[in-house]
């Protein structure tokens, strides 16, 4: 089906297009929406029911089948960008804003609550993960401007409160996500790296301790997504040589166990930003949810 979403930001090209698809771990596909404008970021929800996405700085719910879209009540929020998640007991969403702030957002649609911190020097934060209590958020920081900024990992109550830093690095961290049992946080970064934008993915303790890389390989791998039982991981990787995760890019939706062994490629198409930057498993764990961009003949 088509619906006409909100444009904001990144557009497509003459013939491109948004593909919101559904794959399971065998590679068997299915596209449930097409759309004209730019959407982003498919989270499921923990019932199975809907999958949320963003477009136009807004966020829609549809179900995981296909059918109607319907738009998420987020208030006076209308520039929210593609990292976005679900607390555990689906009922609240947490959300970024390009004002560089992080906000819950009650699922059911509502007032916002920014649960972030003003800081006295520039601090832009964006959202990756939730602890399976739900009580503690993750995310990066971009600190700073200019050549001498920063990306780090750091942790924020849901509820609001301290920021923790879990990474004091200066080469690019991203992406940061808990394991289901609350030990591990996984994420990409050029800790590594040999030449600037050759990230791999590591994890790490959920206090910042312990870090383990866990691919080695000469392709640009980002987003590390465990699967709710555990013994997944989905990744997203780039062509050697891509600096960050830009759009419109030849990618591999690929798949790991948890400690980096048996790595395999689960399907190629063109992608990229926007792709998979928040967790899109099921939670039975057999699907999970990407957007591809392709440019039709």
């Amino acid at each position: 089906m088509t619906f006409t979403f909100p444009r904001r930001g990144r557009t497509l090209s003459a013939g491109q297009r948004s593909e919101l698809t559904v794959i399971d771990i065998h590679g068997n596909a299915s596209i449930i929406l097409t759309a004209d404008e730019i959407i982003e970021a498919p989270n499921w929800t923990a019932d199975g029911t809907a999958l949320v996405f963003n477009a136009g700085g807004k966020l829609f719910r549809i179900a995981p089948t296909g059918g109607e879209v319907t738009p998420i009540d987020t208030g006076r929020l209308a520039d929210l960008n593609n990292d976005h998640v679900l607390a555990p007991d689906g009922s609240t969403i947490y959300v970024s804003s390009d004002d560089g702030h992080l906000y819950a957002v009650p699922f059911a649609g509502g007032t916002p609550r920014r649960v972030s911190n003003t800081h006295d020097t520039p601090f832009h934060y964006y959202l990756h993960g939730i602890s399976p209590d739900g009580k503690t958020l993750s995310y990066v920081a971009i600190e700073g401007k200019g050549p001498d900024r920063r990306v780090n990992i750091f942790t924020i109550p849901a509820a609001g409160g301290a920021d923790t830093r879990l990474t004091d690095v200066s080469v690019p961290n991203d992406g940061p996500e808990y394991s289901p049992d609350g030990r591990w946080v996984y994420f990409n970064s050029e800790l590594a790296a040999s030449q600037p934008g050759h990230a791999q993915i590591f994890r790490m303790n959920a206090d910042g301790s312990g870090q383990e890389q866990l691919t080695f390989d000469n392709l640009v791998n980002w987003f590390p997504h465990l699967s709710p039982d555990g013994k997944q991981v989905a990744f997203i990787s780039f062509p050697t040589g891509t600096l960050g995760h830009p759009a419109d890019k030849d990618v591999l939706l690929r798949m790991m166990n948890p400690d980096g062994s048996d790595q395999r490629t689960l399907v190629s198409f063109f992608g990229g930003q926007g792709t998979i930057n928040v967790n899109s498993w099921a939670p039975d764990s057999t699907r999970f949810a990407y957007v591809a961009y392709p440019v039709m003949p």
